[in-house]
């Protein structure tokens, strides 16, 4: 036991001290970071073929004969290099359970899509110190935007055009 008690241990926090084993702190993965980013621009594209014309999306999501739901993509602010969309989900049992919501920016220029709002929070940082007052995960950006990419995905094996597509002779 230590004889004085102003002195600080020497073994680093006092969890460790206290005989505690700690996880080192959460190093973010910019490497990672980005080609999700990437990947979900790719992802966007080859869905909205039309973003430069269109403003608003509507796909079906089914799994062979059961209806899930409805996605809805939505631009809600353009300019020269980057463009905002508003995604979420609309469905029958919408009301006894929150619906996904994702606010989407793309930056045209670098050719990324980054999660910048979710069910209504904005501003993710990088990394969070675990335990904190909204009790984000350390690595909470990386994670919203790993499940955009899980979403599209989705989108894109299970979704097609909830319109359908009229021809004009």
């Amino acid at each position: 036991m230590n004889s004085n008690p102003d002195k600080k241990p020497a073994f680093g926090n006092w969890q460790q001290h206290n005989g505690w084993r700690t996880k080192p702190n959460y190093a973010v993965d910019l490497k990672k970071q980005m080609a999700e980013c990437e990947a979900n621009y790719l992802r966007l594209l080859k869905l909205l073929p039309d973003l430069d014309e269109s403003e608003q999306w509507h796909f079906a999501v089914s799994d062979e004969s059961l209806h899930l739901g409805e996605l809805v993509i939505k631009v809600t602010e353009r300019s020269k290099y980057t463009t905002l969309i508003r995604i979420f989900q609309k469905d029958s049992w919408g009301h006894w359970l929150s619906q996904p919501e994702l606010s989407v920016r793309l930056y045209h220029d670098a050719r990324m899509a980054e999660v910048v709002g979710y069910q209504k929070q904005r501003h993710f940082d990088g990394r969070y110190l675990y335990p904190n007052d909204k009790m984000r995960q350390p690595d909470e950006k990386l994670q919203i935007n790993l499940f955009l990419g899980e979403w599209l995905a989705h989108l894109q094996q299970y979704g097609h055009i909830a319109k359908p597509v009229s021809f004009s002779y």
